[in-house]
């Protein structure tokens, strides 16, 4: 990682946070480092039936305006922890079965993603999706009760800030990665084990006023700190420097 970052003419890093532990490696060059979030930019697909995404999932229910689907939106590798909440989200199926969790993103890891399939298929309340387009995840992000984040380690997740920009609420696991963006009860919530996401997610229901705040705070973090226009004017100052 040394040489990567002594060699390089520059080092963008998504937040302060990862600048300071890159400077570790880099502290005679820091000023190669520059800090730009990514920039996100959210399109739902017009052609999107709910009821069809679930159907196609395995999710069966005569009610599903009633359902409370929550999304987990991720690559299947073991860094993304996918199962670690299967067995409490079962068990808030079981007490309600209007509780739903959808598992959706690419198989990455073949082997885990047999894993996953397996434990999936004998877990009630839990589903496995398969992988649509971005302007599909987008659409049926839009329409999920939240979007849930299980993470063991992110470096900044797409997902989180495409969630905000939608206006879907956030359930975020409290990893470095994550609070660098997720501020607890401002603009989302953090768990920091499987016990306390069923406690956040009771608080998400429960509390309309909270809610809208972490809705509304998402919105407004997103529109003034991940703009496409500033990270496509700061990548291209790079490239001038470079000319």
């Amino acid at each position: 990682m040394d040489q990567v970052l002594l060699k390089a003419r520059f080092a963008v890093a998504f937040t302060n946070t990862l600048k300071e532990e890159a400077e570790l490696y880099l502290l005679s060059q820091s000023s190669k480092i520059y800090v730009q979030p990514q920039g996100i930019q959210t399109k739902v697909a017009e052609k999107f039936c709910w009821t069809e995404f679930l159907k196609s999932s395995g999710v069966s229910s005569e009610h599903v305006d009633e359902l409370r689907v929550f999304l987990l939106v991720c690559g299947l590798r073991r860094v993304k922890d996918p199962l670690y909440l299967v067995k409490v989200f079962s068990e808030l199926h079981y007490e309600n079965p209007q509780n739903v969790l959808v598992i959706i993103g690419p198989k990455m890891d073949p082997a885990f993603t047999v894993e996953v399939e397996a434990v999936v298929k004998s877990t009630a309340g839990v589903f496995l999706a398969r992988e649509r387009s971005q302007q599909e995840l987008h659409a049926a992000m839009k329409r999920c009760f939240a979007i849930v984040n299980s993470s063991a380690s992110e470096g900044m997740s797409a997902t989180i800030l495409e969630a905000m920009d939608l206006e879907v609420p956030v359930l975020a696991r409290d990893i470095p990665g994550n609070s660098a963006v997720v501020q607890h009860e401002f603009n989302g919530l953090l768990f920091s084990s499987p016990q306390e996401f069923v406690r956040q997610s009771q608080r998400l229901w429960s509390d309309l006023e909270l809610r809208e705040k972490v809705v509304r705070n998402g919105k407004r973090y997103v529109e003034e700190h991940h703009s496409v226009k500033r990270e496509r004017e700061t990548y291209q100052r790079l490239v001038d420097i470079l000319l």
